[in-house]
């Protein structure tokens, strides 16, 4: 039993499973990259920019980011309540990493689908 205990806690240390796989998902992603054009957009702003993404995916993944110092939220004291988010400073420092893997992603992309086809035409 203690070895499973040692495996899990080398797995929760991992960082591209506790930090990459909070933010590697297409909606993390996407919303990073649209308060990254946008400099500050309110949570209205954001789901009218992303119109696929449902209120609460929406909410639960900035609280993730913001967990993450990967966003602010800034909060104005007016009625009705007005929150801002915009990137932090290691929210800005993934911005041309991410840059970096769509372009790997459109270079990559038509010979990755051809494969996919080939494999399922396998099956």
């Amino acid at each position: 039993m203690l070895k499973k205990e040692n495996k899990n806690a080398f797995i929760e240390i991992c960082p591209i499973r506790n930090v990459v796989a909070r933010f590697g998902n297409k909606w993390a992603i996407l919303i990073l990259l649209t308060i990254y054009e946008e400099k500050n957009i309110r949570f209205s702003q954001l789901q009218n920019k992303i119109p696929d993404i449902s209120k609460n995916i929406l909410s639960s993944t900035l609280k993730t980011l913001y967990a993450d110092d990967l966003i602010e939220r800034k909060v104005f004291n007016v009625m009705p309540l007005k929150v801002e988010y915009s990137l932090t400073k290691r929210g800005e420092s993934l911005i041309p990493i991410i840059f970096q893997l769509n372009d790997w992603a459109q270079k990559n992309f038509n010979s990755i689908i051809e494969h996919r086809e080939k494999f399922n035409q396998e099956d």
